[in-house]
């Protein structure tokens, strides 16, 4: 019994070391503000085992997912209401250093290289920011994440006919605004 806790504990461990780094880079798509999007992702990922390290390790990936989302809507919700009634204070620009920047770069690429991708990438993510947020989320859990149609679905509380509509639409106006090679 004692061993079996201990072995579920780990592959929890294990789990949440796994998907931290991708579902702080969909919270700070989604917020814009790295501090923001910590506080997400540690919020899910307490909520998620409080409620549901019990559960089967194949519930995990949408579960937690399903918690992610639900917070990044409620911080939508909670800015929405403090811009109407704060709106005549400006909130401060600064952005810390993206983690992902920090990461060395193994493929010992030029800075030429280096400066396309990260021009890339700077026009992938505005393009993801400027997406409505459900097909933002929809396109992230998709290809990011690689959960299916029906995870997805169960992920954001919604029909599988939504999650096919919102990624063909964020897919659409991705390829649109970044051209054929993405």
């Amino acid at each position: 019994m004692e061993h079996d806790k201990l072995d579920n504990l780990q592959k929890l461990d294990r789990f949440l070391a796994s998907v931290q780094g991708r579902a702080y880079r969909i919270a700070q798509i989604a917020t814009k503000n790295p501090d923001d999007a910590l506080d997400l992702v540690q919020d899910a990922m307490f909520k998620h085992v409080e409620k549901y390290s019990a559960r089967p390790e194949s519930e995990w990936s949408p579960l937690f997912y399903s918690i992610l989302q639900s917070r990044i809507n409620d911080w939508h919700r909670r800015n929405t209401v403090r811009r109407r009634i704060m709106g005549w204070l400006r909130p401060s620009d600064e952005e810390g250093e993206d983690p992902l920047e920090r990461i060395e770069d193994e493929a010992q690429r030029s800075p030429e290289q280096l400066l396309q991708i990260g021009e890339s990438m700077d026009k992938l993510q505005l393009a993801l920011q400027a997406l409505p947020l459900r097909q933002q989320q929809v396109f992230l859990l998709r290809v990011w994440e690689g959960l299916d149609v029906r995870e997805t679905a169960l992920a954001m509380a919604c029909a599988e006919g939504s999650v096919k509509s919102h990624y063909s639409r964020a897919v659409h106006t991705l390829r649109q605004q970044l051209g054929e090679h993405w």
